[in-house]
């Protein structure tokens, strides 16, 4: 199966996952305006041409299969609530990366990050067969490595000095990931229950 070429729908009980496209841009807009989601990523969103720029670009990386970005809509809330993504995707090697993802602050720690990951998770391994999926995030970011940890991703270390953000402030990047020969067991302790 083809990452790239196939309109991928991931969904369960909770949260239904949709490839992005334009229609989702008022929707998420309205999520982007929450400057604070914007504190550890690279992406600086502070008006409505920022998160225009930042949509365009994601439009662009799915045109260009760079991506495979997907808009989150929260089903027990009934709106969309952020958004999520294959990147860094090298299929030769069996590899992608989960990233870029940002929720509304109301929907954190709601279980909504838990049960993507756990969708986006078992099609990489179970349906794309891969041998690895990454996740990195800002040093700065204790939260999303604490939320990362609890999911079971492997901390592999930190890439001191690793990217310059929009607004120009230099981030140390922190590497997680998990392992084709991770999944059968945190999907059934960390995931028990989720389908």
């Amino acid at each position: 199966m083809s990452l790239l070429n196939d309109h991928i729908v991931l969904e369960n009980h909770r949260v239904r996952l949709e490839p992005l496209e334009e229609k989702h841009f008022e929707p998420l807009m309205e999520v982007a305006k929450n400057t604070e989601m914007w504190e550890f990523t690279a992406a600086k969103i502070n008006s409505p041409e920022d998160f225009r720029k930042y949509f365009d670009t994601a439009l662009n990386e799915i045109k260009n299969k760079a991506s495979y970005v997907f808009a989150v809509f929260d089903k027990k809330e009934n709106r969309y609530g952020g958004c999520t993504r294959y990147a860094n995707i090298s299929l030769p090697d069996k590899r992608v990366e989960i990233g870029w993802t940002w929720y509304h602050p109301a929907l954190q720690r709601t279980g909504l990050n838990r049960n993507c990951k756990f969708l986006l998770l078992s099609f990489g391994f179970e349906k794309l067969e891969l041998n690895r999926i990454e996740l990195k995030t800002s040093h700065l970011n204790n939260k999303s490595q604490t939320a990362m940890r609890k999911i079971g991703a492997v901390e592999e270390g930190t890439l001191r000095r690793h990217a310059i953000n929009e607004d120009g402030t230099v981030r140390d990047t922190v590497y997680f990931s998990f392992i084709k020969e991770d999944w059968p067991g945190i999907k059934a302790t960390v995931f028990a229950g989720y389908r």
